[in-house]
């Protein structure tokens, strides 16, 4: 029986849908690039490749007829012959892209975006069946803020526009479905949380679940900026991340395509943040 190739199996989103898959019965290999100490849910094949080298792909997708891929980088310069790789193997593709890309734009407003958009047009062009899962903001980003939380009660940061925050168990639950089920093909869906909230919004909903009183503290760009470099990112990341800050429009879009393509509503913020707690005690 062929298998299920996760990328990205170790973040919020892939262990997710590796154990999601696990959970019912499906052959999931998941990929790392340190498969023994991923900690990978029981019942997933760790398979352990790079996928900046794509050289080292081949084993990991023999045997394979679907891919997730997730796509860490911040351009697209290897990402043509990860295709090639992943084409010599498997058959279709799910792609996790943005929320934010506009189709209809000849630019997207934000670095992040961009990327996403590029991606998707390489996809779409490499022969592979696809199918694009446009994420709207995942709530585990929030994990970001824990250690604030714990020591002081405060997130402090770059203000973003509101969107409707989507649980990463939802943004699974859908990928499952697409990746087991037919009639997915040349799909691209919207995915989205319930509920528009800003991150003043999600810092309160996380201080009712721990029991304690939090605030949002807006930071000027050039103050989360500094303070991010000194925390030692990279510099193109933080310049992306904050254009994303600077530029994001405010969104209303609230879609239904959790419910309607899993049967079960989508999650709250607030179901999020109590699923959560401990990670903020």
């Amino acid at each position: 029986m062929t298998k299920i190739l996760v990328t990205g199996a170790t973040g919020n989103v892939g262990r997710q849908i590796v154990a999601q898959l696990v959970a019912e019965g499906t052959p999931v290999r998941a990929l790392a690039r340190h498969a023994g100490s991923a900690g990978l849910p029981k019942g997933a094949e760790a398979a352990e490749a790079d996928l900046s080298e794509p050289d080292s792909l081949a084993a990991a997708l023999t045997g394979t007829e679907t891919v997730f891929l997730v796509w860490p980088f911040l351009t697209t310069e290897g990402a043509p012959a990860v295709l090639d790789a992943i084409g010599r193997h498997a058959r279709r593709i799910v792609y996790l892209s943005s929320s934010g890309v506009q189709d209809d734009a000849e630019r997207q407003t934000d670095p992040i975006n961009q990327l996403h958009a590029d991606m998707e047009s390489l996809i779409a062009r490499s022969g592979l069946a696809w199918t694009v899962l446009r994420s709207n903001t995942i709530a585990s980003n929030a994990r970001g803020w824990a250690e604030q939380i714990r020591s002081a009660g405060v997130v402090r940061g770059p203000d973003i526009a509101p969107t409707a925050v989507i649980h990463e168990r939802d943004l699974a639950a859908v990928a499952v479905r697409v990746l087991t089920d037919d009639g997915h093909t040349g799909a691209t869906y919207i995915l989205t949380g319930p509920q528009v909230v800003s991150r003043a919004q999600q810092v309160h909903a996380i201080g009712e679940a721990i029991g304690r009183p939090l605030r949002f503290e807006k930071v000027p760009v050039q103050a989360a900026r500094e303070q991010m470099l000194a925390d030692g990112r990279p510099p193109a990341l933080v310049e992306a991340l904050l254009a994303s800050a600077e530029t994001r429009p405010q969104s209303d879009v609230i879609t239904a395509t959790v419910h309607e393509i899993t049967g079960t509503p989508a999650r709250t913020f607030r179901d999020w943040a109590n699923d959560h707690a401990d990670a903020f005690r």
